[in-house]
């Protein structure tokens, strides 16, 4: 009977769905803003699945179809683009420049820590898309050597730990202006931090989702200008 339960799409769906709903009443109970439902709903998947001993292609016969939305999702957020254009064009020069200042920070900081830790040169070049959404990063990887999975696991971290942290770090810094948080959120923590920009607002989720594009666009220059030159 169990066995039947789990080879059901809808077992991945409804495991799927129900986590996220229950990290989201646990972040609305605490009121803490670096409770992330997301990171709660993975984290109880994993334990879930491998407790119960159920293999994750069973689980992704239905989680799938939550994937598949994705795509349409991501289009879904050229209306605050829309909405929010006259702003996006008044402060185009600060989110051009940082959303460069903020990929290169990300690039250099990996080469920096991969030089202190010792990490392995297959390693750091897994690592440097890791602020980048997952189909580029994945792409970017592969060009420059790198590994698939460490790739896709560290963009994963990255955005979780992004969208985690963001509310504390703006209140910390005292960063209040919503094309700056969205900035933020859009370039460091890609489709991840984006959700958490929706939260905040419509102008920092127009601004988030134009930081992503920007910044895999750049990232993937700034990748092959690094090659270029010999690194």
């Amino acid at each position: 009977m169990i066995d039947v339960i789990f080879d059901n799409k809808l077992f991945g769906i409804l495991l799927t769905v129900s986590l996220f709903y229950c990290g989201t009443w646990v972040r609305n109970y605490f009121r803490k803003s670096w409770i992330n439902p997301l990171l709660i709903s993975v984290l109880a998947i994993v334990v879930i699945l491998q407790v119960a001993h159920i293999p994750y292609e069973q689980y992704m016969q239905g989680a799938s179809v939550i994937h598949d939305f994705l795509g349409p999702v991501t289009v879904v957020l050229a209306l605050p683009l829309y909405r929010q254009r006259k702003l996006l064009v008044k402060y185009r020069l600060s989110i051009i420049s940082g959303i460069a200042c903020g990929v290169m920070a990300s690039l250099i900081s990996v080469l920096l820590l991969g030089r202190v830790f010792g990490l392995s040169e297959m390693l750091e070049r897994s690592l440097l898309p890791h602020s980048i959404t997952t189909p580029i990063g994945i792409a970017v990887s592969n060009d420059i050597g790198g590994m698939e999975g460490i790739t896709v696991v560290s963009i994963i971290l990255t955005g979780l730990i992004g969208a985690s942290v963001a509310g504390g770090l703006f209140k910390l810094l005292r960063i209040i202006h919503p094309v700056a948080r969205g900035l933020a959120l859009g370039t460091s923590a890609h489709a991840i931090g984006t959700s958490k920009a929706i939260e905040m607002g419509e102008t920092e989720a127009a601004v988030s989702s134009l930081s992503i594009g920007v910044a895999a666009i750049t990232t993937v220059i700034a990748v092959a200008i690094m090659q270029l030159v010999g690194w």
